[in-house]
């Protein structure tokens, strides 16, 4: 028995063209297959890592009344965009919270067209653009900017569910808060908080749904405002296209738009009046 391996040997060098075919043929194949692997990779890594420009004023300006704010990308703590009354100091500080990997000019619109009722409206820009790497961007922005006015925070789609976190856990440094087809995480409740809440919900969102935006009540407020903007998507509540996996609309941009500035400014309308009431 230990002559055989020998002998066997002995005999296939006599015969060079005797290998093993298949051992040969897969590893180019397989180098080939682990390239295009890594270079798909590295592009869809690109995208999330390289954001598209952000540009201020393109397809933001509503009115001329909009037009007139005085906006501004600003660095402080990290960049964000910076909407100011025309003239006159501010009354009121919104932090808004962008949605999940959308540019935060998306939203420079809402900003633009509060900065005439003397609302300061400041949009943080995040890393990868998910508000999640930043709950508590708002702190410093607090610091900065909402010394002897009201503050509010709020956000659309994930960028309100981190700001309810954020909401929950500094109710104390706010007067309210403001929802865009979002609700708190399955783990964070403001239910016994003293905040003011506007729960916006998009009847025809298909991303957030609306059985999710009611069921999101539970760990609001009981005095939680639930306005539902009649043929609305989720895509509606800021200007970046349309979004994969929404509903059909069955009223214009514009419309749902005017809606949404509609039932903001009421909110922060009231939300002043009740806090002036003795």
């Amino acid at each position: 028995m230990r002559s055989l391996f020998p002998r066997l040997q002995a005999r296939l060098t006599r015969f060079p063209n005797v290998r093993r075919p298949a051992q040969v043929r897969w590893r180019p194949a397989l180098f080939v297959l682990l390239g295009l692997v890594l270079g798909w990779a590295a592009t869809l890594a690109a995208q999330w890592v390289q954001r598209p420009p952000l540009v201020l004023g393109q397809e933001a300006v509503s009115t001329p009344a909009s037009l007139a704010a005085r906006v501004t990308l600003q660095q402080d703590g990290g960049h964000f965009i910076n909407i100011l009354p025309a003239r006159g100091e501010a009354k009121t500080l919104f932090i808004f919270y962008p949605g999940g990997r959308v540019r935060p000019q998306a939203y420079e619109w809402l900003g633009r067209a509060l900065a005439q009722d003397g609302v300061q409206t400041v949009i943080p820009v995040f890393p990868l653009d998910l508000a999640v790497l930043g709950v508590n961007r708002a702190d410093h922005l607090i610091d900065r900017y909402g010394k002897r006015r009201r503050v509010f925070v709020g956000g659309h789609s994930l960028g309100g569910a981190m700001a309810a976190q954020y909401a929950a856990r500094r109710s104390l440094r706010l007067d309210g808060l403001i929802l865009e087809a979002a609700y708190p995480p399955r783990n964070t409740s403001l239910r016994r908080t003293n905040l003011k809440v506007l729960s916006l919900l998009a009847e025809r969102d298909g991303v957030a749904r609306p059985a999710d935006v009611r069921d999101g009540l539970k760990r609001l407020p009981p005095t939680t405002t639930l306005t539902t903007l009649p043929g609305a998507v989720h895509s509606f509540f800021g200007r970046y296209g349309p979004q994969q996996g929404d509903g059909l609309p069955a009223v214009s941009r514009a419309q749902a738009e005017a809606s949404i500035l509609q039932a903001v400014r009421a909110f922060l309308k009231e939300s002043a009046a009740a806090q002036s009431t003795p």
